[in-house]
């Protein structure tokens, strides 16, 4: 299995996220500068393309991108805290041709105060004539950043409900 994980603004992946993910595939983690390329997106799935990517996984900006990526490559996603309606640096929204990947989970922090989960879920309101695969789990004291324990139990959580289907 191919894991593509896209880090936050100005971040990576860390070690011990990196070893969790392992557990599951190869993973690529790609250094991504938000900041100064607004393509990013482009840029991923241009590098990616000839890879078969089978999930996606990110955070914050990550998950932004990798929502639209995992649409493009037609993958399940599992995006922490998603900047989906407003981010702090202008990214293009390249076209792609598809709407909606198999299935994406979306967790989201009550006490997240850099993207605001209330805009996250207006973002994926607007999204339900697409007809969409979201599975949303709301965990409360959950701020931005997320602790390893949290991000251990929802990738296993991911990946035990993708074998079941």
């Amino acid at each position: 299995m191919n894991i593509l994980y896209l880090h936050g603004l100005n971040g990576s992946l860390s070690l011990e996220k990196k070893t969790i993910l392992e557990q599951y595939g190869n993973v690529y983690a790609p250094s991504i500068d938000y900041e100064n390329e607004p393509n990013s997106i482009s840029d991923i799935i241009a590098q990616y393309h000839n890879i078969s990517v089978n999930v996606v996984i990110g955070s914050s900006m990550g998950g932004f991108a990798g929502y639209y990526v995992a649409n493009q490559f037609q993958c399940p996603a599992l995006l922490f805290n998603p900047a989906l309606l407003k981010r702090s640096v202008k990214q293009n929204i390249p076209e792609i041709k598809y709407k909606i990947s198999s299935v994406k989970r979306i967790v989201l922090g009550t006490e997240d105060n850099v993207v605001n989960p209330k805009e996250t879920l207006q973002f994926l309101a607007n999204t339900i004539d697409f007809y969409p695969n979201y599975n949303l789990h709301v965990r409360n004291q959950l701020a931005h950043r997320i602790p390893i324990t949290v991000f251990k139990e929802e990738v296993n959580i991911f990946f035990n409900e993708l074998g079941d289907s």
